[in-house]
């Protein structure tokens, strides 16, 4: 029986992720009042907007192997603190280059790359496997609070102090959460390995894991539609204010957290990650194509439809990170999750840009629609029945 202290490790887990993805994931929160502010192009503040996910992707490897070296709990802490400091530094130096902005903002994400490869870890180590799924999509909820907070604080900070100055305010959230890492998150209990023994095998000698991985980047880019464009989409063709949409988008987010929570549960119910994952990528599907035919038609059912999305399409996320987790083991996990979260990242930081080009010389429809055939690619990506179920199938077994 595991020590209850693994709820207050997710406990602490949670919190440190949803202050990184609150920088990560909030500068889309920013869009309107810096393109007010700069005159800057849909595509313009998408690099901004992608600034963030480009410093996980060129670190999230690396702090895995750490991880993998020296346990979770410091390197946490660490990346974390640096992500508040740099992202403080940004926030009361408010540059005038957006070059030097666009900087800061990768280096944030660096630091903030250390979450990401080890928070994950860190709960597949204090939970056993029939609550791994549950405990799994509670640490995914982390993403959507941290877009719901941002959501609610940022634009209205935004517009009273500035865009960049605003960001003051997730910088103290990671400094906070970093010292809580430090206070309460300690490394899972593990058993030491036989120095004679030969090293774990890796799990990329079959296309099994690699082909998750694939299929987890290719959910991205329904999410990021959605997450990027949503305040921007309510405000600038729907005429809401910018608190209102803010608002809009953080209820959309709390559901979307209940969302992963619930995809979770059910995985741990019926013994598979990868089953649920493909089903909720033909729905992420048909959430997109929805919004596009209410942005030919008629507003309120592309608003329905961010509504939906905001739930739908990052269900799946916790999914794929607890198949990564399970099927790379202990010896590996830091660097499986931090190759799935590279894979995701490279989609992330691409999506915002690319889609701001298609959207800027077309429409919301057309851009939508061509996002949609990415989760469409998923469904026969997903290696479901590759899926390795035999540890899942004998504790579900032995509890029943």
């Amino acid at each position: 029986m595991r020590s209850r202290r693994r709820w207050v490790v997710l406990a602490v887990g949670v919190a440190a992720q949803t202050a990184a993805s609150s920088l990560v994931y909030g500068v889309p929160f920013l869009v309107p009042t810096l393109r007010d502010e700069r005159g800057l192009s849909l595509a313009a503040v998408g690099v901004v907007v992608a600034a963030p996910t480009l410093g996980l992707l060129v670190a999230l490897i690396a702090w895995g192997a750490v991880v993998d070296r020296v346990g979770e709990r410091v390197p946490m802490a660490l990346g974390l603190g640096a992500c508040g400091v740099v992202t403080g530094v940004l926030a009361l130096l408010a540059p005038s280059s957006l070059v030097l902005a666009v900087a800061l903002l990768v280096l944030a994400g660096i630091g903030a790359a250390s979450v990401n490869a080890a928070s994950g870890r860190l709960i597949m180590g204090w939970f056993d496997v029939e609550e791994r799924g549950l405990a799994m999509g509670i640490r995914q909820t982390a993403q959507p609070l941290g877009v719901a907070a941002a959501g609610l604080v940022l634009p209205t900070l935004a517009a009273a102090e500035g865009s960049l100055t605003a960001l003051a305010w997730p910088a103290l959230a990671c400094l906070v959460c970093a010292g809580l890492v430090l206070l309460a998150a300690a490394d899972p209990p593990r058993a030491a390995r036989d120095p004679d023994a030969a090293p774990p095998a890796s799990p990329y000698r079959t296309t099994v894991l690699p082909r998750v991985h694939a299929a987890s980047a290719l959910l991205v880019l329904p999410q990021f539609a959605i997450s990027a464009f949503s305040l921007e989409y309510l405000v600038r063709e729907q005429g809401w204010s910018p608190g209102a949409a803010g608002a809009f988008v953080a209820v959309a987010q709390m559901a979307g957290a209940g969302g992963r929570i619930a995809s979770g549960w059910w995985s741990d119910r019926v013994g598979s990650r990868l089953r649920p994952m493909r089903m909720l990528a033909f729905a992420s599907a048909g959430v997109l194509l929805v919004f596009a035919l209410g942005d030919l038609t008629t507003g309120i059912v592309a608003v329905a439809a961010i509504a939906a999305g905001s739930v739908i399409t990052v269900a799946d996320n916790g999914l794929a990170f607890t198949a990564t987790a399970e099927m790379a083991g202990t010896a590996w996990s830091g660097r499986a999750l931090g190759v799935q979260n590279t894979t995701q990242n490279i989609v992330a930081t691409a999506a915002p840009p690319v889609l701001g080009v298609i959207i800027g010389v077309s429409s919301y429809a057309a851009g939508f629609a061509l996002a949609a055939l990415a989760p469409l690619a998923a469904v026969a990506v997903t290696p479901v029945r590759d899926e390795p179920v035999t540890e899942r199938a004998a504790a579900r077994a032995e509890k029943d």
